[in-house]
């Protein structure tokens, strides 16, 4: 028995879309997504794609289960479930990487799971022996100062992590999210306690959680790629200022304490 009719109506009221509203995000007519809520039209994979990506549901989640005995319980933590992944290959197929900059990072979170959007992103081949052919890669572009010293502007390279148990404790990951976009942190892996908790290099930048509700996808970093070359004493000046900026930050932490007490 598929669910998908009552499942778009349950999650598109949950999400406080109109008919219209929901319609207009997937590329639809309004009378369309009426026909699926009343059971007169069953929708395309396309579009079930579409939704996958929107609500952050698994395809198997928006076929097969009533979401309505509890969406929220619906997370696909180990990858068993069919995750929307879609990839671009050579004709002669061979996986190729495709590229999300700092311009498209908005249009990558809401579409992620849409082969026609991830086709339309730039893409390339990277054969170094450091690289791993074997696995899903993405290269994106990061924003920001919050990883410094990597500079904003560089690109990470990252590989997919299907299983989100395996997230390793302090290393380097990109996470896709509905609300935050495309972030690079460090993580912790609280998956036990429903949290992964995420973590700056610049000691200015607070560690924030995030449900695994709240998270589309996640992609192990593998390196980067940056044209900010470092200029002479550069390194040795950060490190200096990361220092002091660390000290500030726990000297304001002790004061805040301070004044709490």
């Amino acid at each position: 028995m598929s669910y998908i009719n009552s499942n778009i109506k349950h999650l598109r009221k949950l999400k406080g879309y109109t008919q219209a509203a929901l319609a207009e995000k997937i590329g639809l007519k309004r009378s369309l997504v009426g026909a699926y809520e009343e059971g007169r039209a069953e929708p395309k994979i396309t579009t079930i794609q579409r939704l996958s990506a929107l609500f952050q549901m698994s395809i198997d989640a928006l076929i097969d289960m009533d979401l309505q005995r509890g969406v929220d319980k619906v997370v696909d933590l180990t990858g068993k479930a069919l995750r929307v992944l879609p990839i671009v290959v050579t004709p002669d197929e061979q996986e190729r990487i495709s590229v999300v900059p700092v311009r498209a990072e908005a249009g990558y979170a809401a579409s992620f799971a849409d082969p026609e959007y991830v086709g339309s992103l730039p893409q390339f081949s990277l054969p170094l022996d450091e690289f791993y052919p074997d696995q899903t890669s993405r290269l994106f572009q990061i924003s920001g100062d919050s990883m410094l010293p990597i500079q904003p502007g560089s690109y990470i390279i990252a590989s997919y992590v299907e299983d989100w148990y395996t997230v390793k404790n302090n290393k380097c990951y990109i996470v896709v999210t509905r609300d935050e976009g495309v972030v690079y942190k460090r993580l912790v892996n609280k998956i036990d306690q429903d949290t992964i908790i995420l973590h700056s290099d610049n000691p200015i930048y607070k560690p924030y959680q995030l449900k695994p509700q709240e998270i589309a996808e996640i992609w192990e970093a593998r390196g980067y790629i940056s044209f900010d070359l470092p200029k002479e004493g550069e390194m040795g000046k950060f490190a200096e200022l990361k220092d002091m900026m660390l000290g500030l930050s726990e000297k304001l932490n002790d004061f805040s304490g301070e004044l709490q007490e």
